[in-house]
């Protein structure tokens, strides 16, 4: 936890003003994936390089299975990449075989792509935001208020922490930079209360979207777990169908660790998506695709840098080919 506090307090005060991401899609995620790339792009453009005969030897397969195992893809994505790759014919040089690569783990991930929006005649939008601890939920809060500033929609953040030391003081900070309100009680107070009266507040003042952060929680305890359900059930009481949106905050650089959280807070709340922070800190983002592949969990928004308005809308394609330095 102290670690988490470390990391949300040194982000905000760096965080600067929200506004729109500066950089386009692709630019945000080849710099988020860079480390990744660093692991990786080397030992894949080495392997097509050996193909003899426009399609796959095993001498390739083998060092191109080497290089998407240490970007953390897993074996069974791993395998089923390769699997694709021995059908292609006529490719004829290593930049081509990486955009077949890249074409490959789009459709890996396959799907329309997840419209992190309010649904129909939902005033307040209330999305609630869960996740381990330390995985930077509240660094990822701060960008999703950045992000509804950006849509020109009022944006209220509700404290319902109330364990962790200072959460509450390092949310705040967050709602100053993103320009949204917040609803906070004392430490210790009962989370599921104060989640009441942020989303009670934010209907009497026409808010249009509220965003309740949670402590962070060891994905194992049952009794934790279930402090998230009541939250759920409270919030729908101060409003009928909420919360619209459950969101699970995942670090990507904990790699394929992220997949059991992510099955055991959907086999216990159910999730709508995925918030994936620290993607600019990892090698081993290629943990991304097994998500999607497995537990077939959109990828709403990532985060890749440290200031307020460094996250990106996630999109399939462009993160296949960026993963793999593909050109756009």
């Amino acid at each position: 936890m102290a670690s988490e506090e470390r990391d949300d307090q040194s982000s905000a005060e760096r965080g600067g003003c929200a506004t729109l991401p500066a950089m386009g899609l692709w630019d945000r995620l080849t710099q988020g994936l860079k480390k990744t790339q660093e692991q990786v792009t080397g030992r894949i453009e080495q392997a097509f390089q050996q193909v003899v005969g426009e399609k796959l030897d095993d001498d390739t397969e083998e060092r191109l299975e080497e290089a998407l195992l240490e970007s953390d893809l897993g074996p069974a994505v791993t395998d089923r990449l390769i699997e694709a790759l021995r059908k292609r014919r006529g490719l004829k040089n290593a930049e081509e075989w990486r955009g077949a690569l890249a074409e490959e783990v789009e459709a890996v991930m396959k799907g329309e792509p997840y419209a992190l929006e309010p649904p129909p005649g939902a005033k307040p939008w209330v999305v609630l935001v869960v996740g381990v601890n330390g995985v930077g939920k509240t660094t990822m809060i701060g960008k999703l208020a950045a992000r509804e500033k950006s849509k020109g929609r009022s944006t209220l953040l509700v404290a319902a922490d109330t364990f962790r030391a200072a959460a509450a003081d390092q949310l705040e900070i967050w709602a100053a930079r993103a320009g949204a309100d917040l609803v906070r009680t004392k430490e210790g107070a009962d989370p599921a209360a104060v989640a009441f009266d942020g989303v009670s507040a934010a209907v009497s003042r026409g808010i249009d979207t509220v965003i309740v952060d949670t402590a962070g929680r060891l994905h194992t305890k049952s009794n934790l777990m279930e402090e998230l359900a009541k939250i759920r059930r409270v919030v729908a009481r101060a409003l009928p169908g909420a919360p619209h949106t459950t969101l699970l905050a995942l670090d990507a650089t904990l790699g394929q660790n992220t997949l059991q959280q992510a099955r055991q807070f959907q086999a216990e709340i159910g999730i709508d998506a995925v918030v994936l922070n620290k993607l600019d800190g990892t090698a081993r983002g290629g943990a991304v695709v097994a998500l999607v592949s497995d537990l077939k969990l959109p990828i709403a928004l990532v985060g890749v840098g440290e200031g307020i308005a460094d996250w990106s809308d996630f999109d399939a394609r462009a993160f296949g080919r960026a993963l793999v330095s593909a050109t756009p």
